[in-house]
């Protein structure tokens, strides 16, 4: 069910997989981002209860 795109087809699904692939990219980035920020703060609460 995709529309006739005709001449332009072959730019607009690039243009599509282009912006999916970044979209993809930017999530997975970000979870990993997030999971190691998560860490570093439990290791420096843990520092800090240690020394305090």
């Amino acid at each position: 069910m995709m529309p006739d795109l005709g001449k332009y087809a072959v730019t607009v699904l690039s243009a599509y997989g282009a912006a999916i692939t970044l979209i993809v990219a930017l999530v997975v980035w970000t979870l990993w981002r997030g999971a190691r920020m998560r860490r570093l703060l439990r290791e420096a609460e843990a520092r800090r209860a240690r020394n305090g």
